[in-house]
Order: structure tokens, then C-alpha cells, then sequence
């Protein structure tokens, strides 16, 4: 059968799958994959990337050529061995063609349009058959796959690769970030079972403010006018939620408040505040090499930003023995710090920190660990993802004292639940003030900043 035949059977059959794409067929305990519909062009993309590499060669390779140069060489190539191509294509399938080669090459392949994407948060490769792509905090599958696990493992090179690292059977695990800012998390067999893994969270080329938060009932008005007096008037603030609760993205538009006459130094394990104030340094973790040297840990950033004459810290996450460098800035002058951390609530918060202070080595008692929490902190600010993937702060609680052993905790505002759903599954719940004034309204009145006492006016609960 010739080119032209094959290509004129495999359109008929664009909606079958091809049994062959699963490598886990068969194998006990495999999760079940949506298989990839049969690629009918497959060949015809084989011979003009072949040809393509034989016409640019080593100028794919070339570091004195910028990324513009080698798009438009790329671009320009390809056109014309898509052109010179004998089988007989549409002009619709010679521009599929051409940029599912040009992602392939000069992107990420497959994942390349989802990248593009602006409506897409995030991307979830489970193995080479299967991806999933999230939308407004929900997850969808996604209809592209890699040709196999080697292509897969390509991609993954690619971008690892670009910024110094590398990934093999000695190494199978790795974080990452892209050009653009977005977090990457890749794992390999022997440790991923059914296929290479790769996870990205996109970078918000525009981020949210608090507008945004409030238009997507992340919070309401009252909220962030209190939120933005408690950040001028330098209280420190630990947020807490949940894997994909929207703690960054809150961070974001918290550490906005702070005026710009103030140097603000910002600590991350990939960078992505994205902060718009003059005076920011950006300080961003390093893993270990290949050899398990050179690494530098968010502990380490810390210690150093106290030696850079901070007027604020900004942590993007504390997760290790940081939390007690952090909890010594607080204490230390460095009124208006800023953290985020893993916590399924505000108690549950200070409780980790309370381990991750103990993992630091110091053979301190628990008093003066809790003490030192209650001196650090003013406020927190808890958020959660619901089940329709929206985010919403769900307590704001002040951090009163200590009292015997417990540290005493106040909710000042909290989220309202007794709606429940709509017909699409959507929480009809809302941020109700519980009428409770926190302690600090003099502490801010003394810093020049004034806070509405009509913010904090009950507003019934509906349970």
C-alpha cells in the first residue's frame, strides 16, 4: 500500500486507538489509561523532522544563536520540507504538521499547546499515554500523548537540561522550572512504576490581585481592606492551607501591600512572587548537584537575608529547620514578615511549625518554642480549595497568647458553610466577621494605620 493509500485509510480511522500505545496492558494492578487515537500522519512527521535535523544540524545546538534566530531558521526549514514532502496533504495537515514538529523541537511537544494555554493552570503527564490538564480548579484529561516513553523522556531531558540539572536512574527525581517561571516536578522509572511523570504548575504571566480574589470570592472587600491595614501596619502573617489551596497566589497579593519605600527580600524554593514594588531582592534555594554537593537550603537563605538589611522577609513556603531562623527574624526587629506553610488549619499550622523548629536540632522546651510562636506571630490566614476547585479563605485568626501550654487562638473572620451547594455542585458559602476585634488594633493605631471597627460586626452564621 502506498503513502497516499495509508494516508487516506488512517483518516477514516482518526476516532480508533491502537492497542499498541499501552505499555501497561496486561500488567497486574495497571491503572487503566485512555489510550492515544491512532496517528495518521506519523510517518510524514518522521521523514521531514529527519529532514529537517540534516538541513539546520549543529545550528539546533548553537548557544551564540538567540532563541528568535533559531525559531525563525526552525520555522523557515520546516516550511519547506513540509513542502517538499511527496505525500499528499491538505494545507490544514501541513500546518498540523509543521507545528506539532516546531513544538517538538523548539518546545515541550505534545504539552507545548497546553503550555499556551492562558486557561490552564496546570499539567499532570501520567506516562506517555495519559495526560491531564487542570481548568478553574478542576481536573479534565487532556487529548495529546507522546509517541512513546523515550519521547516522553525527551521532553523531560529538555527541561532539566536548560537549567543545569539532569535526571537518569541514579537521579529520578527532580524539580525544575521552566523559562517562564512555571514549577516542574519529574520522576522516573525505576521509582515511577507505569511511565515517567511530569507535573507543571504554570507561572501567571499576569497575576492575580486583590480584586481578582475578590471577584473570585476567594475573599471580600471587608477582608482584604483588613488584610491591607495589617500588612502596612507590619504585622507578621503566616498562611496556611492545603496542596493547591492558592497560599502562593494569596502571598502574592498580600506582600502587594507593602509600601514601596521599604527593601523587601523574598525567599523561595522556585521563584514565583512576582512583586512590582522597587527595592525587592530575589533570593531562590539551589538543590544538590549530581554529586549531592552545593546544596543551599531555605535555612540558608534565611540566616543570609538577616545579614542584608531587610525591612520585610518574605518565605514562600517553610517547610524544614527555617522555621526557627523565621520565628528569630520576627522576634528580631523584622516586624512585617510574611510565610506560607502546609496546615490543614490555623492550629494545625503552628503545630508544624512547632515540629519543623524541634527538626532544627536545638534541644529546646516546648514553652519557649510556643512563646517564641506567639511573640512571632499576629495573624493567620487559612485558605482551602473546595471540591468545585474553588479557593476560598475559610478562617483569618489572631495569635492572642499562651496560656499554661496551649497558645490561645481567636477567629476573627470565618468562612460560613451552611448554604452548602448549587445545582452544579458550586459552595454557596461566604467570609462572615464572628464580631470578634483583634488585640492589635492599638499596636496598628500606634504604626498610623487605621482600621474600620464596622469590619469586624457580626454578621450571623446561617448553622
Amino acid at each position: 500500500m502506498s503513502l497516499s493509500d495509508r494516508l487516506a485509510d488512517a483518516r477514516k480511522r482518526l476516532d480508533t486507538t491502537d492497542p499498541t500505545r499501552d505499555p501497561t496492558a496486561g500488567r497486574p494492578g495497571a491503572p487503566r489509561v485512555r489510550r492515544r487515537s491512532f496517528d495518521p500522519f506519523a510517518e510524514v512527521k518522521k521523514a521531514v523532522h529527519q529532514s529537517l535535523l540534516e538541513t539546520l544540524g549543529p545550528q539546533l545546538y548553537d548557544a551564540r544563536m538567540t532563541q528568535t534566530e533559531l525559531e525563525s531558521r526552525v520555522r523557515s526549514a520546516l516550511t519547506g520540507a513540509v513542502r517538499a514532502e511527496s505525500a499528499p496533504l491538505t494545507p490544514s495537515d501541513r500546518k498540523r504538521i509543521a507545528e506539532e514538529i516546531a513544538d517538538d523541537i523548539l518546545g515541550y511537544g505534545p504539552i507545548q499547546p497546553l503550555l499556551r494555554d492562558p486557561d490552564i493552570t496546570e499539567v499532570m503527564v501520567n506516562g506517555p499515554n495519559q495526560v491531564y490538564v487542570e481548568r478553574a480548579g478542576r481536573i479534565y484529561p487532556a487529548d495529546v500523548a507522546f509517541v512513546d516513553e523515550a519521547h516522553l523522556r525527551r521532553t523531560i531531558d529538555k527541561i532539566v537540561a536548560r537549567i543545569g540539572r539532569r535526571i537518569d536512574e541514579s537521579s529520578p527525581m527532580c524539580d525544575a522550572r521552566l523559562q517562564d517561571g512555571s514549577r516542574v516536578n519529574a520522576i522516573i522509572p525505576p521509582l515511577a512504576l507505569d511511565g515517567s511523570m511530569l507535573t507543571i504548575r504554570k507561572f501567571a504571566i499576569d497575576p492575580f490581585d486583590a480584586d481578582d480574589l475578590i471577584g473570585f470570592g476567594t475573599m471580600t472587600k471587608p477582608v482584604a481592606d483588613f488584610l491591607a491595614a495589617c500588612v502596612q501596619g507590619r504585622m507578621n502573617i503566616l498562611v496556611s492551607g492545603g496542596t493547591g489551596a492558592g497560599k502562593t497566589t494569596t502571598l502574592n497579593v498580600l506582600s502587594s501591600w507593602v509600601p514601596d519605600d521599604e527593601r523587601i527580600i523574598t525567599i523561595e524554593d522556585a521563584a514565583e512572587l512576582q512583586l512590582h514594588q522597587e527595592h525587592v531582592l530575589r533570593l531562590e534555594a539551589r538543590p544538590p548537584n549530581i554529586e549531592r554537593r552545593g546544596e543551599v537550603t531555605i535555612r540558608d537563605l534565611v540566616r543570609n537575608a538577616l545579614r542584608m538589611r531587610p525591612d520585610r522577609i518574605v518565605v514562600g513556603e517553610v517547610r524544614d529547620a527555617a522555621a526557627l531562623d523565621m520565628l528569630q527574624a520576627m522576634n528580631t526587629g523584622h516586624d512585617g514578615s510574611i510565610c506560607t506553610i502546609h496546615a490543614n488549619s490555623p492550629r494545625d499550622a503552628l503545630a508544624r511549625v512547632e515540629t519543623m523548629v524541634l527538626m532544627a536540632g536545638m534541644e529546646l522546651p516546648v514553652r519557649a518554642i510556643r512563646e517564641q510562636m506567639t511573640s512571632a506571630f499576629d495573624l493567620i490566614v487559612h485558605q482551602t480549595r473546595f471540591k468545585d476547585g474553588s479557593r476560598h479563605i475559610t478562617q483569618i485568626t489572631e495569635v492572642q497568647g499562651i496560656e499554661g501550654e496551649t497558645i490561645t487562638l481567636q477567629d476573627l473572620f470565618r468562612f460560613d458553610q451552611a448554604l452548602g451547594v448549587d445545582s452544579e455542585g458550586r459552595t454557596l458559602g461566604q467570609l462572615k466577621a464572628t464580631g470578634m476585634r483583634p488585640r492589635f488594633l492599638e499596636k496598628l493605631t500606634w504604626r498610623g494605620v487605621r482600621v474600620d471597627p464596622g469590619l469586624f460586626q457580626y454578621e450571623r452564621f446561617m448553622g
